[in-house]
């Protein structure tokens, strides 16, 4: 594995791009950023509260989930999210950023007069609309319970697809677009849900909610973000234990990838390079961004490169 850059502000969101550069989120610097292959980086974006997870889509903007900030502690070296909002949070939202000129346009704060609390990561499927998920946010001792939504880019609708689901994390959808998967924070469970159509979802075995587990974790590990590879394996970086890890369509763990220098925040996990065999990872308690050879292509993403 091999280190780009360090001095991120707890990098996220990573887009690997075919120029070879990165676009990623620093939530704690509150921006879109570009690292080049040479590891320098550059500003597209102040995007403001908290922007987490983030997808091209079909117009060529960089869509982002944000979750409206956090209050941050420093540990040793470690950068971590504190237990409290940001000062000045006022709800989280989607935003579009033109990458070109860096303007940045709200398109969501709300569905159906509830307003969204944390926003965290997206994925847009073939027919251009994002599903994307709602982890909410801790204040002290509380915490909200999370949601999943599909919306269209362009402002004209937003539906609820999941509620409630606790601490919703990573999301990505299958080659074929007949599932959708979701990684959940605290609970250590990734689960599918069966689409009936875009923003339609099927039911589960379970009568009071719509997914079937895939991979429930045993340990100490705590899932954050995901992305698919081309063998349907989900990809998830896999937080308190410092890696990614590879879940089969099955369930079945097939590898578990550590960082070469542990980090409890390892957060994202994308693919690119010429053959889409190069994952990208986010180490963001130590700011750093890696890249690792996989065993084979990851996924393409829908409006990336085109």
């Amino acid at each position: 594995m091999e280190e780009i850059c360090r001095g991120l502000r707890f990098p996220e969101g990573p887009i690997a791009m075919n120029d070879g550069s990165v676009m990623l989120v620093e939530i704690e610097r509150r921006t879109l950023s570009r690292v080049e292959p040479d590891g320098r980086i550059s500003v597209i974006a102040e995007c403001g509260g908290g922007p987490n997870g983030a997808a091209v889509g079909p117009d060529g903007r960089v869509y982002i989930c944000n979750n409206g900030g956090f209050e941050w502690t420093q540990q040793g070296p470690f950068l971590r999210p504190g237990e409290n909002l940001a000062a000045d949070y006022q709800g989280g939202s989607i935003q579009a950023v033109d990458i070109g000129t860096g303007a940045v346009e709200t398109i969501y704060t709300e569905c159906n007069g509830e307003s969204l609390k944390g926003p965290n990561d997206i994925v847009f499927d073939a027919k251009g609309g994002f599903y994307f998920t709602d982890l909410g946010k801790r204040r002290g001792r509380s915490l909200d319970r999370g949601s999943v939504f599909y919306a269209q880019p362009d402002g004209s609708g937003i539906e609820e697809v999941v509620h409630p689901i606790d601490t919703p994390n990573g999301i990505g959808l299958s080659a074929d677009e007949s599932t959708l998967y979701v990684a959940e924070t605290f609970g250590a469970r990734v689960w599918a849900f069966d689409i009936k159509s875009p923003g339609k979802l099927g039911r589960g075995p379970h009568p009071f909610f719509p997914g079937r587990l895939l991979h429930k974790f045993s340990g100490y590990e705590r899932l954050d973000s995901l992305a698919m590879d081309s063998e349907g394996n989900v990809v998830v970086a896999t937080l308190g234990t410092g890696c990614i890890t590879a879940i089969s369509p099955e369930g079945v763990v097939r590898a578990v990838v550590p960082v070469p220098e542990f980090d409890l925040m390892v957060t994202n996990v994308c693919f690119g390079g010429p053959d889409l065999k190069t994952a990208y990872i986010t180490s963001s308690g130590l700011g750093r961004l890696y890249k690792v050879q996989w065993h084979c292509p990851g996924l393409p993403l829908n409006f990336l490169n085109r």
